[in-house]
């Protein structure tokens, strides 16, 4: 198989997880600097600047995203039919930095600054230990009375 059509086989027609992993966008250098990595999968609450295109040098909020298009629809950019009906214009992810990150979701904060996002903080755990504990020691001390009755 040629080379082109095996790379349009693998973008076009990928799974969807795949095709979420194709949203990634460059990071601005300050975030560059914050996080120490390069680019993120963005996401809507993302704000982002338009670096090629008709619509360069544009700011916005993303509002929409389309993994089909591996694009994103940005809020305030609109394009007008002739008939005067507005829609949303698509950009393409390769073409955007993202500016500032919506913090909403913690998992992908924890993963930016390369923390575990499955480790909780030392206080939930102490307490559920307590409560878990406390039934598993009964029936350990059960069990080994048994084993002594039964001697």
């Amino acid at each position: 198989m040629k080379p082109t059509k095996m790379r349009n086989t693998l973008i076009y027609r990928a799974t969807f997880h795949t095709k979420s992993k194709q949203l990634g966008s460059a990071l601005s250098k300050d975030l560059h600097k914050k996080y120490g990595k390069r680019s993120v999968r963005v996401i809507e609450g993302d704000s982002v600047t338009i670096l090629r295109g008709e619509f360069k040098g544009v700011d916005g909020k993303v509002s929409k995203i389309s993994t089909q298009k591996s694009s994103v629809a940005i809020e305030g950019i609109k394009k007008e039919k002739t008939k005067g009906d507005k829609f949303d214009v698509y950009i393409h992810t390769s073409n955007l930095v993202v500016t500032s990150l919506s913090t909403d979701d913690k998992w992908r904060m924890a993963n930016l600054e390369g923390k575990n996002p499955r480790k909780q903080p030392e206080e939930t755990p102490a307490k559920e230990k307590s409560v878990k504990e406390g039934p598993k020691e009964t029936k350990v001390v059960e069990k080994t009375e048994k084993k002594e009755d039964e001697n």
